[in-house]
């Protein structure tokens, strides 16, 4: 084609590519544009993909080049993996986290059910009957929670003890609630059966530590990290159960597929329940065992508690609002 031509082609197309020029320079990542805007850089991106091989085929070097670059942002704005950023953890814990909880809140209702009830149970028959407990723990682990709480924390532990705790503290918490998650891929039968043992576990160990005269003790060693950490199991016992009922109700599709479309919201699930357990573990190796005063102590659990509710309860609600209407659409569907 002549010169002219190739004028005539850049004039008629022109538009099109300073309008994809101005979606790729908006300064955030596409996903986060409105649903009209991501659809017309698709289109507009088909299109330049089009103009290019006309071009490849009949015009000169620097309208390739041009159109060769103009189309390879366009790629990689809509179809380049997303860059890892801090920003985007906050936004998982702080925001999306609480929301999927909300959304799958009959599982979260389940799962405070079957680790509560059997814990206030096993903990009122022990405290009724020493019996009971020594049926479900063997004596002498009964008198090391006894031993563990007698003397208190007024002395306060030592630092280097502390961070060795701190350590422990996430891999046991993390490990409880791992089984409490992950066994629910057993069509959910395992989560249920790790939360009740666990309710059942910590019923006992807490009724006969308050059957031994030392219930103060525990109760101010418990009351720091206990919001964080008894949540985050079941919430975790809640994700694995979400995953259970994934098997069980497939909605037409396989089990895997099923399984599939509820990752992203098991993720949401897993990665707040590991933020808790962190948190957990520091207050608990740190401040739990302090020599501070227990009204201090009992200060701080009311602060934490707050915190934990406002937490789940108001995360994402706001931000939620100013969302586009394709990702609360998305979500609503997903639920």
């Amino acid at each position: 084609m002549s010169l002219q031509n190739q004028d005539e082609f850049v004039a008629q197309r022109r538009e099109s590519w300073r309008e994809l020029e101005r979606l790729l320079v908006l300064g955030k990542e596409l996903h986060r544009s409105l649903p009209a805007d991501i659809s017309r850089a698709a289109s507009l991106y088909r299109s330049v993909c089009a103009d290019l091989m006309r071009a490849r085929a009949v015009f000169g070097p620097d309208l390739v080049r041009y159109l060769d670059g103009l189309a390879g942002r366009a790629h990689n704005l809509l179809y380049g993996t997303r860059a890892y950023r801090l920003a985007g953890l906050w936004e998982l814990i702080a925001r999306q986290f609480p929301r999927t909880l909300r959304r799958r809140w009959q599982f979260f209702a389940v799962a405070n059910a079957v680790f509560y009830l059997p814990f206030v149970l096993s903990l009122l028959a022990t405290l009724v009957s020493a019996q009971f407990a020594e049926t479900v723990l063997p004596p002498s682990a009964l008198a090391n929670m006894e031993a563990m709480y007698e003397q208190g924390f007024d002395s306060g532990r030592d630092i280097h003890e502390n961070s060795q705790m701190a350590g422990f503290y996430v891999f046991n918490n993390v490990g409880i609630a791992f089984r409490c998650f992950a066994t629910g891929v057993l069509f959910g039968l395992g989560s249920l059966f790790y939360a009740v043992y666990n309710g059942l576990i910590m019923g006992v160990v807490f009724g006969w530590v308050i059957r031994a005269g030392h219930g103060v003790n525990i109760m101010t060693f418990v009351c720091g990290h206990g919001p964080f950490e008894l949540t985050a199991i079941v919430i975790s016992t809640a994700a694995g159960l979400q995953m259970g009922w994934a098997l069980v109700q497939t909605h037409g599709r396989t089990r895997m597929g099923s399984l599939r479309s509820q990752a992203h919201e098991l993720g949401h699930l897993i990665v707040g329940a590991a933020a808790m357990l962190i948190i957990a573990a520091i207050v608990e190796g740190y401040w739990s065992p302090s020599g501070l005063p227990n009204q201090v102590k009992w200060a701080a659990c009311a602060a934490f508690t707050a915190f934990v509710i406002a937490w789940l309860v108001f995360g994402g609600r706001g931000q939620l609002l100013g969302r586009p209407a394709s990702e609360t659409g998305g979500a609503s569907r997903a639920a």
